[in-house]
């Protein structure tokens, strides 16, 4: 009856720890720290939450990773990604909302998942029903190893980005995407009726995402009307007159942008920018 009581006391004793230590306040440092990215892309954000794992020595990918297994893609707690605005990837297109990103590691390809279920611990709370989107992608070597784990946005542009899933010498990038293009132009057309009117700010967005050349003038020309002592404007001026073929336009823009640009903080920057313009033109 001893042995019982004592096999009793210690069975309590271990239904408690957790409380126990939730309750202490010992703190030591994470073998998997949490890391929180938060990437301004489109017209939102990209926030993703997860676990950083190291490789201390060990083979990861067919090892403490194993193939063909829903992977949490981190450690601990599930990986957690929020999109602001609806996104397409790999042809499926993913409300904005909060999901929880699972990965199944293969030697050859990868099958990434999104899924409703933001709530379960890790793989264990895995349900196949709450996917939203799975898809295939192959994964690349990369030549020197990534000790931690790592989750990074890169190659962002107006409307594209990549989320990279790095560890060890493998790395996996999501292709995301979003069709922005129509709530962009109206944003710009009901910029322009207003009152204080971003003319600079909505040609440069038409320049870069090669849109309506003959619209960014008109818009950059305005702009010029505002504030004629600007050099960054009188830059842009330049470049789109460059785009348009106004060749003799782009020269005395880039001219008037390095003169206004002559003791600011910038003016090398600026000098040497339009020098280019006018020098790829001579050519």
């Amino acid at each position: 009856m001893k042995k019982l009581f004592i096999s009793a006391l210690f069975a309590s004793a271990l239904l408690a720890a957790p409380q126990l230590f939730a309750q202490s306040s010992l703190k030591l440092p994470a073998l998997s720290p949490t890391a929180k990215v938060s990437q301004e892309f489109s017209l939102s954000n990209i926030d993703i939450t997860y676990s950083r794992p190291s490789v201390r020595g060990r083979e990861i990918f067919g090892d403490v990773v194993a193939y063909g297994h829903p992977w949490r893609t981190g450690a601990n707690g599930a990986t957690k990604i929020k999109f602001g605005e609806d996104v397409d990837i790999m042809g499926t297109r993913i409300k904005a909302g909060e999901y929880v990103l699972y990965t199944i590691p293969g030697k050859d390809k990868w099958e990434v998942i999104f899924n409703l279920g933001t709530t379960p611990f890790g793989p264990d709370g895995y349900e196949k029903g709450n996917d939203v989107a799975r898809f295939m992608i192959e994964p690349t070597r990369i030549a020197n190893v990534c000790q931690t784990f790592t989750i990074d946005i890169n190659e962002i542009t107006y409307n594209t980005c990549k989320i990279d899933l790095i560890w060890e010498k493998t790395r996996v990038s999501i292709p995301v995407a979003t069709h922005n293009e129509e709530t962009i132009g109206k944003n710009i057309e009901n910029a322009i009726n207003h009152t204080t009117v971003p003319y600079f700010q909505a040609a440069g967005y038409i320049f870069e995402s090669n849109g309506d050349m003959d619209k960014a003038k008109m818009l950059v020309d305005k702009a010029i009307a505002q504030d004629g002592k600007a050099y960054y404007i009188w830059y842009l001026k330049a470049r789109i007159e460059k785009k348009l073929g106004n060749n003799k336009d782009a020269v005395e823009a880039a001219k008037k942008s390095m003169e206004l640009a002559k003791g600011s903080a910038l003016e090398g920057e600026y000098i040497h920018n339009n020098q280019k313009i006018i020098d790829d033109l001579k050519k």
